[in-house]
């Protein structure tokens, strides 16, 4: 484990969680800004260590904007329960084959899935605000789809890797359960926390956690998060995926640099 971390890394790092816990409260996917930046902030540190203090950091802002969320009254108790216990149990698998990633592979499936999601960013452009059109109830054929798929698949993708969870299971609980965004982005939000939990528990009993850098960026997320809450209420979802769209492409280069121009 890493024994000194330079004052100016741990300020970029915190500047980093801050933007992951805005983004993360609005649109979702703060991930794809914070692994990322960890990952350029610490080229030498393992990457298990690199995916156990994301989580750390991560569960701090997705727990306060799941609250957020809980008090507006914009979510599905009843269904968020369900997938995230499935979550929980597959994000605890999902981080126990973490230990086993190598930074050579990291790296760039990391710039695939953030240009999977830079596409889809462009290619739907109204993704966050259109609105779903009703529909018939959802059978238990579909509640079971998401269960698995949200539930089982993404909670073991979250942790694995983690970056996009958020999205992805917005993405799913909107195409699976045909729920409206606002609310899938809420169901989501507990969803997200029980993945982070599960991945959280496995990385600290394998001592794969950097607390003393974890704590301070856990408060900047959080700032962020709230920051981000009340912004989205006044801007909008489209202005925040535009600062997205951004620092995505920003963060591609960057790790392509680290990984062959470096």
């Amino acid at each position: 484990m890493t024994t000194d971390i330079p004052l100016t890394t741990l300020l970029a790092l915190c500047a980093a969680a801050a933007a992951a816990g805005w983004v993360d409260a609005v649109v979702g996917g703060g991930g794809l800004l914070q692994l990322p930046a960890l990952l350029v902030g610490l080229p030498h540190v393992a990457p298990v260590q690199v995916l156990g203090t994301n989580k750390a950091v991560a569960i701090c802002g997705t727990g306060a904007a799941a609250v957020a969320y809980a008090r507006r009254g914009v979510l599905d108790l009843r269904t968020a329960v369900r997938i995230g216990l499935a979550a929980l149990g597959g994000s605890l698998a999902g981080a126990f084959f973490a230990a086993g990633i190598d930074s050579a592979v990291l790296r760039p499936l990391i710039m695939g899935i953030l240009l999977a999601v830079l596409a889809f960013l462009l290619l739907r452009p109204a993704f966050g605000t259109e609105a779903a059109a009703p529909g018939p109830p959802v059978s238990r054929r579909r509640a079971l789809a998401a269960i698995l798929v949200a539930g089982l698949g993404i909670g073991f993708y979250d942790g694995l890797i983690g970056p996009g969870t958020g999205t992805f299971l917005v993405l799913a609980l909107a195409a699976v359960l045909r729920m409206d965004l606002v609310t899938a982005s809420g169901t989501a939000k507990v969803v997200n926390v029980c993945t982070n939990v599960g991945a959280l528990v496995t990385f600290s009993l394998q001592g794969s956690v950097i607390w003393r850098l974890a704590v301070p960026m856990a408060v900047f997320n959080l700032a962020g998060g709230a920051v981000g809450a009340r912004m989205a209420l006044k801007k909008g979802s489209g202005f925040v995926r535009g600062v997205l769209v951004v620092v995505v492409v920003s963060l591609v280069c960057r790790l392509a640099w680290d990984q062959w121009g470096g």
